[in-house]
């Protein structure tokens, strides 16, 4: 405020501490429920997958449908499947397995 003034460390202090809060603020309010997603490692293919490989394991079925759209909008074909609680796994052909991690890699839910 005043450079002269013994006051302005303070006043140097408590911009940092606003600034903190609000940053703090913003991680809580745009976090989504629960917390931030988390990508958990996709189980490894099984028989019952057919032509399909997994590509990416998601905590939330809004964020995999989220992602199907990205993909499909893309032009890869892909698919969900929920194997248990809180998981949903997308699934793609092989041959656009190496597209799909890539648009995968830059979703931000991911």
């Amino acid at each position: 405020m005043y450079a002269g003034s013994d006051w302005a460390p303070l006043s140097f202090v408590i911009i940092g501490a606003v600034l903190l809060l609000i940053g703090l603020f913003m991680r809580w309010a745009f976090s989504g429920p629960g917390g931030p997603v988390k990508r958990v490692k996709a189980t490894p293919p099984s028989p019952e997958d057919g032509l399909l490989v997994p590509v990416v394991t998601l905590t939330r079925r809004e964020s995999a449908l989220a992602l199907r759209a990205v993909l499909s909008d893309a032009g890869i074909r892909s698919t969900i499947r929920t194997p248990r609680a809180n998981r949903a796994e997308v699934l793609v052909f092989p041959q656009d397995a190496a597209r799909a991690r890539a648009l995968i890699a830059s979703f931000p839910a991911a």
